[in-house]
């Protein structure tokens, strides 16, 4: 049996069982089925803001982020999972104009779901988060053609998917209060590696070892006691091996701290050609962090100085309510 809500409990802003829903800016969206890094979660509480019906269903919670609005808590065997998630869409389906899919998920199998969306006239959205995409093939992706849209993160990503949307990953800056980096002759770096090879942490490591710098490298913590971590950083660094920054960075120059990461010098450009400014993250490679790091790690006026450009480029790129309003035009345009 599937384990639905009670009737009277809600869903975002939409009362399940209500014969009739209230339409705020006339799109009723649901985003599902994963809260990767809390992406979702925040687009979702961002388009609430400005009155649009939205709300966050997810397969289970997540360990690091586990807001959802409605949770299925699958369990038992594939039949039961899969019972579960279609009495789900049945469910929402009468209440949703726009399915917004993420990290190439779901709610129902791929090869159900989009021909039920196609009957019942409604649309959807495929948004990549990175791994899901990076890599992979066209053949790979082509799954992504069957929604209406799809969107990337960045300009980075978009050479996987070069047809998608890029709306960048968007923070609700309010909950991040700038802390200047200290004046300290050993600085505190941070890093938080979700995997230390993929992000390079050895070689992070190894740099560190070479300077008069302390280290803290957060794991496996509930995300807000992580972010208390990076506020008490006076310089952070995200990765080694990807190209582009993730959350973690955009979270650590929210807080006014100076980044250092691997990007790829193309992507830089094309970036600042699309967003109408250039990103203020110091780049490195694993051959010249120890060189990149060491400005830093030296001059308290340079950290402080990159750190509030930091802040600057966030608030103007991935302000999460500039961020909603690029989906609301999205979702109009479909």
């Amino acid at each position: 049996m599937c384990h639905l809500p009670d009737s009277d409990q809600t869903l975002g802003q939409t009362k399940i069982g209500m014969s009739e829903t209230i339409r705020p800016q006339g799109i009723r969206v649901t985003h599902c089925p994963v809260n990767i890094a809390g992406i979702p979660w925040e687009n979702v509480q961002a388009l609430r803001r400005k009155g649009v019906d939205a709300r966050l269903v997810v397969f289970e919670r997540g360990r690091l982020h586990h807001e959802a609005d409605w949770s299925l808590d699958r369990r038992g065997p594939l039949p039961v999972r899969l019972a579960q998630q279609f009495g789900a869409f049945a469910r929402l389906a009468p209440q949703t104009d726009i399915f917004h899919f993420y990290f190439g998920l779901t709610l129902i199998p791929k090869s159900l779901q989009f021909p039920l969306l196609r009957t019942l006239r409604k649309k959807s959205v495929f948004h990549y988060l990175g791994s899901d995409i990076r890599g992979k093939t066209r053949g790979e992706l082509a799954f992504g053609k069957r929604a209406d849209a799809e969107i990337v993160g960045s300009y980075d990503a978009a050479r996987w998917v070069p047809e998608a949307h890029v709306i960048p990953p968007g923070i609700d800056l309010r909950e991040f209060t700038p802390q200047a980096p200290s004046d300290s002759p050993r600085p505190l770096v941070v890093h938080a590696p979700s995997n230390r090879e993929k992000k390079g942490t050895q070689f992070v490591i190894d740099a560190c070892a070479h300077l008069p710098v302390e280290l803290d490298i957060v794991e496996d913590v509930p995300h807000e006691e992580a972010r208390a971590r990076y506020a008490r950083a006076d310089i952070v660094v995200d990765q080694l091996n990807a190209g582009w920054h993730g959350v973690f960075a955009l979270e650590s120059m929210a807080l006014g701290k100076p980044v250092v990461t691997y990007l790829k010098p193309d992507v830089v450009e094309r970036s600042a050609a699309g967003f109408g400014i250039r990103i203020p993250i110091v780049p490195a490679t694993k051959e010249t962090l120890v060189d990149a790091l060491r400005p830093l790690v030296e001059q308290p006026a340079l950290r402080r100085e990159v750190g509030a450009q930091s802040r600057a480029y966030v608030e103007q790129v991935h302000d999460i309510d500039r961020v909603a309003d690029r989906l609301l035009d999205l979702y109009r345009s479909l």
